[in-house]
């Protein structure tokens, strides 16, 4: 794999307005993106909820650059990037290509905004028709947009596969006849068939083995050099979208937590979540783990989007949450040039929520005050052993001299039914002794240790 830091520095930061600050227009850009499936019962279809799967995404994509997704499973993105390619209709906000807003175009209207817009799918083996050969299947943009490209299909067919590094004469090949990582290499030739402006690659490389990843990754490097393409690349592996990103934007249940440079999010993370995913990273050099901060683990299950948290939703999980946090949103503000963060309390940034209280004070108190239970135990069990020690060694003769003390008391007409009373208070004197040693466990070895010694 080539050196990370390869590629030129990151664009310059987004301003308010969603344009570059040198004043270009966003290739794409995306306001307030809304996907919510619906949960229908019974015969009828009645609706009774719906998934939130994204809810309320806003950002852009310049020309030339590229911008990596990152998150956990099941927070939006692959959602996301079959909404921005129009392959899912939106229930709400907006998409606008090339300044056109396309949300709600109709298929007619689409057709010719294909060719700018293509999708490399995630998985290899489904996204590719087993009954149609190689030269069918990456030839078949071409008939579907009416191109007639210079020397012909197959022509044009096999220049693309040697791109992508594949040999040319497996024109007539077919699917099942290429391992995981080819077809993900023929999934890319028949996305840059048409020259697209845009290209949206979900997950490109989670279904390839290690060896075959470097060499999709440095595909796609070398192609956008090549062809000057524009990315949106979707994945969970951080190492890769460091390789290939100028800025990331880290999802969380539906919604952008960060959004950022690629060299301000590693090197100084801003949201909380942002900084667990970076400390659940490994470091491959032996010297450098030493230098590597405390893994975060994350408490609890990532929540259901049918019905997910109020105010912000990483708060069930977050160690710095308070109650602002739960009961309001955090907005995507600017805290720094080009870095968005929606936290109340962000790391390595002003904060935005001084002195709330904290939603886990009772847990934190009670972290706090659990060191000092033993301490206050040692210090019981260091003075019980002095009257222990001094009780256990007397054994019998002590109580019966307790007895006597307490008959001699005793007016002379109780002293004789007192008599017999001797041999059950000689029986029930060690009992404290007993209930001593209970209450101060440590004190019996002790005492022990002594009239052994003795």
């Amino acid at each position: 794999m080539t050196d990370l830091n390869k590629k030129t520095p990151a664009s310059p930061a987004a301003g308010s307005d969603g344009s570059g600050s040198d004043g270009s227009e966003p290739l794409l850009k995306v306001d307030n993106l809304v996907k919510h499936f619906p949960i229908t019962k019974g015969v009828l279809k009645r609706k009774v909820g719906a998934v939130q799967a994204v809810d309320g995404l806003t950002f852009d994509v310049r020309p030339g650059e590229t911008l990596g997704v990152v998150g956990e499973s099941g927070c939006g993105k692959s959602t996301m990037g079959r909404l921005v390619t129009r392959l899912l209709e939106p229930t709400g906000g907006t998409v606008e290509f090339q300044g056109r807003d396309i949300t709600h175009m109709s298929a007619g209207k689409l057709r010719p905004m294909r060719r700018d817009i293509q999708m490399i799918f995630q998985d290899p083996y489904g996204s590719l028709n087993p009954r149609h050969t190689v030269g069918g299947i990456v030839g078949t943009p071409f008939r579907l947009q009416g191109v007639k490209p210079e020397g012909g299909v197959k022509a044009e067919v096999q220049r693309l596969l040697e791109l992508v590094g594949l040999n040319p004469e497996h024109y007539n090949r077919y699917p099942h006849e290429f391992s995981g990582g080819q077809r993900q290499r023929i999934g890319i030739a028949r996305a840059l068939a048409l020259k697209p402006k845009l290209v949206v690659a979900d997950e490109p490389v989670s279904a390839l083995d290690v060896s075959i990843q470097a060499q999709v990754v440095n595909l796609l490097d070398d192609l956008q050099d090549e062809l000057g393409l524009t990315y949106m690349i979707i994945a969970h592996d951080l190492s890769v979208i460091r390789h290939v990103s100028d800025r990331i934007a880290v999802m969380y249940l539906g919604k952008i937590v960060e959004l950022a440079d690629r060299t301000s999010l590693y090197e100084a993370p801003m949201h909380p979540y942002t900084k667990a995913l970076m400390s659940a990273v490994p470091v491959p050099d032996p010297r450098r783990r030493g230098a590597k901060s405390d893994r975060i683990l994350l408490k609890g299950d990532v929540p259901s989007p049918i019905s997910p948290p109020s105010g912000c939703r990483f708060h069930t999980r977050c160690w710095k949450a308070t109650q602002v946090c739960k009961t309001t949103e955090p907005p995507l503000l600017q805290l720094k040039t080009g870095h968005q963060v929606a936290c109340h309390h962000p790391e390595n940034g002003e904060d935005q929520a001084p002195g709330d209280a904290p939603l886990v004070a009772d847990v934190i108190t009670v972290k706090s005050a659990a060191p000092a239970e033993p301490a206050v135990a040692e210090s019981v069990a260091e003075e019980a052993p002095e009257p222990v020690a001094a009780e256990t060694p007397a054994g019998p003769e002590a109580s019966e001299e307790t007895a006597e003390p307490k008959a001699s008391t005793e007016p002379e007409a109780a002293a004789e039914p007192a008599t017999p009373a001797e041999p059950e208070a000689s029986e029930e004197a060690p009992e404290p002794a007993a209930e001593a040693d209970d209450k101060g466990a440590s004190a019996t070895p002790t005492g022990a240790e002594d009239k052994t010694k003795e």
